[in-house]
């Protein structure tokens, strides 16, 4: 069962079989052990970690739907809300308010931002760290301009219109002519609107620069990005695998900003990886998944 902070949404839980036939018995104990979870009382940390997953700017829940089935064998999955709150510490602090006590954390983009964040504001209480297409540094003055034009012209121009256009901007070229992947990225921006894309554009504008942070991360940590990421290039992740220690590195090929949804297999293979690995089993890893 898939929480979203605020309530639970239906739609986008997927049933126990995945297609392929029944999964392990020991799969299907842990899906079961995952509704238990919420439970009053449950113990979680006997059991399975539970999944905290911070979507982007302009996203939903759905940006992990591809995620959510296969990791909800490790762990209760949540996916956070970034609609509350006007800074990143703001939207923090709610997303805290609203978790379990102790959780692996994994942010997409915008999401990678609350992360460190969300480090910064209480480290005792994330077990693992994944920090998926985006970047510890600030916004150049350059994108400042960019994201306050986009606001502007949001509220004058077609929305829907904006949200097709930057679509070509965010994927893997090979990605461009994706109806589905377009009209997922169109319904999730739709869905955030303009007054909540503004909100968190102006969050974003104002975070600071976590690169002084990546030393002091000191739980097992895969960074993963998109080889062709227009927005937060490898070398951004390169920066912050080389920072963070014994972070692990991953670079999706054939993959643009959005990569779990242009490369989902590619992407919860990692994140399964991630959730299973210990801490020595990591150590100096930077591999290329195909």
């Amino acid at each position: 069962m898939l929480r979203v902070q605020g309530g639970i949404i239906p739609p986008i839980y997927l049933p126990i079989s995945d297609g392929e036939g029944d999964r392990t018995t020991r799969e299907a104990l842990d899906a079961v052990v995952g509704y238990l979870a919420f439970l009053p009382g449950a113990p979680h940390d006997q059991w399975m970690t539970p999944i905290l997953l911070v979507p982007g700017l302009l996203c939903t829940a759905e940006i992990f739907a591809p995620q959510i089935a296969a990791l909800e064998p490790y762990g209760p999955v949540t996916v956070a809300d970034t609609l509350e709150g006007e800074t990143i510490p703001e939207i923090a602090a709610n997303i805290l308010a609203h978790a379990s006590p102790r959780f692996a954390l994994a942010g997409i983009s915008m999401g990678g931002y609350i992360c460190f964040e969300i480090l910064r504001q209480a480290p005792e209480r994330v077990i693992k760290l994944a920090l998926i297409d985006t970047t510890a540094r600030p916004d150049t003055p350059e994108q400042t301009t960019q994201r306050r034009a986009l606001i502007a012209l949001s509220r004058k121009a077609s929305f829907r219109t904006i949200l097709t256009q930057m679509f070509t901007s965010l994927v893997h070229p090979s990605h461009r002519r994706n109806a589905h992947l377009r009209d997922i990225q169109t319904r999730m921006g739709l869905a955030v609107g303009i007054d909540g894309m503004a909100r968190q554009q102006a969050a974003i504008i104002a975070r600071p620069d976590s690169r002084p942070d990546l030393p002091n991360i000191a739980v097992p940590t895969l960074v993963l990005v998109g080889d062709k990421d227009p927005l937060t290039p490898p070398d951004r992740a390169e920066e912050m695998a080389a920072a963070i220690p014994e972070a692990r590195l991953v670079i999706v090929p054939d993959c643009g900003h959005i990569s779990t949804l242009e490369q989902s297999e590619v992407v919860n293979r990692a994140l399964i990886e991630w959730l299973r690995e210990d801490r020595h089993s990591v150590v100096n890893s930077t591999p290329i998944l195909r």
